[in-house]
Formats: C-alpha cells, structure tokens, sequence
C-alpha cells in the first residue's frame, strides 16, 4: 500500500508533500513516516493519506475561466500595444 506524506515543518505553517510511503499497514506507515520525516525534529506534524483515497482534479470547465478575477486577466501590456499602433497608423 502506498501512502503519501505531508509533513508541517513549523507550528503555524501549512503542509506540504514530502514523499511516498510503500508500507504493508498504516501502522507500519507511520513508523516509517516519523524515522524519514520526523527523527531529527524536521517536522512538527504529519498526514499519512493513502494514495487510493486521494481524488485528483485535474479537468476545468470553461465557466470557471473567469479572466477578470485573476490579477493578470487584462494585459495592459497588450492594450498599450494596440493603443501605440492605432496613434502610429494616424488618422485614416
């Protein structure tokens, strides 16, 4: 059985993914998880997930593409661009 370990270095910080885990039980699993993870006082927490349960997200449906909620939805780069070549044209 696989496990994934995610580990919180500091009290207060989120955790992050440290590693796998190829352990026969979850007892076993934790063992092994504090002797890499938490012998020498790395880590001050830790989550064992086995890997089955983990659900992966990795498909977006368009309606959630919505530009002008993130910072760099409008490039301003891009519009000064179309503006320079619009007064560099002239007047027609």
């Amino acid at each position: 059985m696989i496990f994934e370990v995610f580990r919180r270095e500091k009290k207060g910080q989120p955790f992050q993914h440290a590693g796998s885990i190829d352990a026969p039980d979850a007892p076993f699993a934790e063992a092994w998880a504090r002797e890499q993870y938490g012998r020498r006082g790395e880590s001050v927490a830790l989550w064992l997930v086995p890997r089955d349960v983990v659900h992966v997200v990795d498909e977006w449906a368009d309606e959630f593409d919505l530009k002008y909620r993130r910072v760099d939805g409008y490039s301003i780069k891009a519009r000064l661009k179309e503006a320079r070549e619009r007064a560099s044209a002239g007047p027609r």
